[in-house]
């Protein structure tokens, strides 16, 4: 288990742990549950995701599936949230953030799993 092993790690020190990670699991072979709050590193590192919301798992699969088509409310204002370097595509995320919120009350957590 590693959890939030590379945050507030400068970019080229980040960088190297996770080189190290994946370099590790080709190596030996193993599973990593890795915890992360930044989906960028997750969009590199992880073969399968599962979205958390007050300690229930929201929704899990394939990782570019569940980042590029979320299911579950919550999963859409977490990727709606996350901050981009084009601002006008931050602004458009920021604005889709809004929306999301104001128009769709979470529900009660429950999972949405894809194979």
């Amino acid at each position: 288990m590693a959890d939030e092993p590379t945050s507030a790690l400068d970019v080229t020190i980040q960088a190297r742990i996770l080189e190290l990670l994946r370099s590790l699991q080709s190596e030996l072979g193993f599973a990593c549950l890795f915890i992360s709050h930044d989906l960028a590193v997750v969009e590199q590192l992880a073969d399968r995701v599962a979205v958390m919301h007050r300690g229930h798992v929201v929704e899990q699969g394939p990782t570019k599936e569940v980042l590029t088509d979320p299911v579950h409310p919550y999963t859409h204002r977490l990727l709606s949230a996350a901050p981009v370097a084009d601002p006008a595509a931050q602004r458009r995320r920021r604005e889709a953030w809004r929306r999301l919120r104001a128009d769709d009350p979470l529900p009660p957590s429950r999972s949405s799993s894809r194979t």
